[in-house]
């Protein structure tokens, strides 16, 4: 077995624990609220201003064995940089505030997944953070190409705020595609083991982070 296929196994059940939350089974019908749409975007924002830094740091920290993904960290930094403005915007076309967000805190989760990323860059191993991309990316396709039209579509909202959602899916397709073939490449297994641990610390933490997102939408509506 290669080891992308190693991954997607070993991770299973996470995944599984994901999409089967009540907020993701909703999503992929298109059922969503602007308010849980919006709650969304929020916590992706706070995420995806993360990318470009995290990115950059692991390829300061890879060793010269990994030039050839140091490479690849490169290109996807390129690829990746100002997508933290594309939901600043989608969130003002749902109505939100740029300024509040950008100046805002994250949800928990979302906190201790970015700050779990740094350090294990700073003190583990790198190669690790590939493990994040395996779950955002996938999930980000998920949606994009099972939900994004229907969302639309339900909430009456204009493609200006979905630009982040929508140009991930066929975005993410060919960076999931391109992963595939990069983990495929990875002999060492140390390497890999960091890439699996990774892969499931960020599903447990972006479950949590779902589900904050129906509490605080519950909540909501019981204080309305």
């Amino acid at each position: 077995m290669n080891f992308f296929d190693e991954l997607q196994d070993a991770t299973q059940q996470e995944r599984h624990e994901l999409f089967n939350l009540p907020i993701i089974v909703s999503a992929l019908r298109g059922d969503v609220s602007l308010e849980s749409y919006r709650a969304f975007l929020v916590q992706a924002y706070y995420h995806v201003r993360h990318t470009v830094p995290l990115m950059m740091a692991c390829g300061a920290r890879l060793p010269a064995r990994l030039e050839w993904l140091r490479k690849a960290v490169c290109e996807y930094i390129e690829e990746e940089y100002g997508h933290e403005q594309w939901v600043l915007d989608d969130i003002v076309a749902c109505g939100g505030d740029r300024i509040a967000v950008r100046d805002g805190q994250p949800s928990l989760s979302i906190e201790l997944m970015v700050s779990y990323l740094y350090d294990l860059i700073a003190r583990g191993n790198p190669v690790g953070l590939f493990g994040m991309v395996n779950v955002l990316e996938g999930t980000s396709i998920a949606l994009a190409t099972h939900a994004a039209g229907s969302i639309r579509t339900r909430l009456g909202l204009p493609e200006t705020a979905f630009s982040y959602l929508s140009s991930h899916g066929s975005l993410d397709i060919e960076h999931m595609q391109t992963y595939r073939r990069l983990m495929n490449q990875l002999e060492d297994r140390d390497d890999q083991e960091a890439v699996i641990h990774a892969s499931k610390v960020v599903y447990r933490l972006y479950t949590d982070m779902f589900r904050g997102l129906s509490r605080d939408v519950e909540g909501q509506h019981a204080a309305a």
